[in-house]
């Protein structure tokens, strides 16, 4: 793109001549609480919460916070070059969309509007297995936008291989596995409202319209919808997967295959041992396990053991264009950002997931060049120290 990330701000300023004001904050990390004013506690309780009492989603926070950034001066930023290379792909910034389920409880263009953000601005877009959209309606509304599809490893293998090959001809390049989830965690802000999208054929869109999927009904779904809820809730997970079960992935998908929810520097070296091509350090934004180890926490340990061998991605936490910058500085390649363009969805449709990356794009460009960094590149460890947040 023509100019630099951080132009947006003069952009806002010179539109601000005329009195107009952007139309939600700048400042991230107060979405969230426009959406706990604005959407349902159903909805918002499913995006915003976590697993138990919420500890891991605030470590995931205090542990980039305790990280705190060393400028360095008189270096030669005036041109600068966000892009990077991604799973053989050049980005043009290190930033990605994360797999969001069920988009349409915050918003009715739902993953369509997400998609065509991400497309809009340049950044790729992880459609979620549990996509209340049809991935070929997601692929279509991108155009010939970088996408990526993340798979919830259902127990039945057909199903399984339908969508790797839906996911194929609907040009989604590469292939994201989620395994932190071989269960549902215990959540209590959806257990009070007693509150799962899915029971109501909810971020199913991908299964209600799969071929496989549907040939192990009885009815069809409009004929019996509760069958086919209760179908999807039987096969959705399989706690019995274990290291040997990836080769039928790499036998049924030619692209990239990357691990997401890795954690231990031991898993991320079976992944590489496995043929994987890269590995999500996540805890699923803390939703998963409660009490677990902050995502940050866990990222130099993995990047340290695989970094040579697969390409590292980080989640979980990232809420500005700081967090980027300490996480690329703690070994990742790029970084995937979730809640925050899930609630610019919520309040302004696309325009609203437009927003945040632009924010945290422009940023991420201020933050590299005022430390005295022109690429992405040339962020280390020396740029940052641990306090005591």
């Amino acid at each position: 793109m023509a100019g630099h990330r951080a132009d947006f701000q003069y952009e806002i300023y010179l539109n601000g001549m005329t009195g107009a004001v952007p139309r939600l904050p700048t400042d991230l990390t107060r979405l969230e609480e426009l959406v706990e004013r604005r959407l349902g506690p159903g909805p918002v309780g499913y995006v915003a919460g976590s697993a138990g009492s919420g500890s891991t989603a605030a470590a995931n926070r205090a542990a980039l916070d305790r990280r705190r950034i060393v400028p360095r001066m008189l270096r030669d930023v005036h041109q600068r070059d966000l892009s990077v290379e991604v799973l053989g792909r050049t980005l043009p910034a290190p930033l990605a969309l994360a797999p969001v389920g069920v988009l349409s409880i915050m918003h009715p263009d739902a993953e369509s509007a997400a998609a065509r953000a991400a497309a809009a601005q340049g950044v790729p877009f992880v459609l979620s297995s549990a996509s209340s959209t049809p991935m070929e309606q997601v692929a279509e509304a991108m155009g010939d936008g970088e996408r990526w599809f993340q798979l919830y490893w259902a127990k039945d293998r057909e199903v399984t291989k339908s969508f790797l090959d839906r996911a194929k001809a609907s040009g989604f390049t590469a292939l994201l596995v989620t395994l932190d989830t071989p269960l549902l965690a215990w959540r209590p802000r959806d257990l009070d409202q007693a509150y799962l999208p899915f029971l109501h054929g909810v971020g199913t869109a991908n299964y209600f319209t799969d071929p496989a999927f549907r040939a192990g009904l009885a009815k069809p779904v409009h004929e019996d919808p509760n069958a086919a809820v209760m179908h999807f809730v039987g096969m959705f997970a399989d706690p019995a997967k274990t290291w040997p079960d990836l080769a039928f992935l790499r036998e049924n998908w030619d692209g990239p295959i990357v691990l997401k929810g890795i954690l231990h520097p031991d898993d991320a070296r079976l992944a590489a041992d496995a043929g994987m091509d890269g590995v999500v350090v996540s805890n699923h934004g803390g939703r998963q396990v409660a009490g677990s180890i902050a995502a940050a926490d866990a990222l130099p340990r993995v990047a340290e053991a695989v970094g040579d061998r697969l390409t590292v991605l980080f989640d979980s936490g990232v809420r500005t264009g700081d967090d980027v910058f300490k996480a690329l500085a703690l070994g990742a390649r790029s970084v995937l950002v979730g809640r925050p363009y899930a609630y610019g969805l919520g309040l302004d449709g696309q325009a609203g997931v437009e927003h945040v990356i632009r924010c945290l794009l422009a940023e991420f460009d201020l933050t590299l060049a005022l430390t005295g960094h022109a690429a992405p590149g040339t962020v280390s460890g020396d740029d940052l120290e641990t306090g005591t947040a």
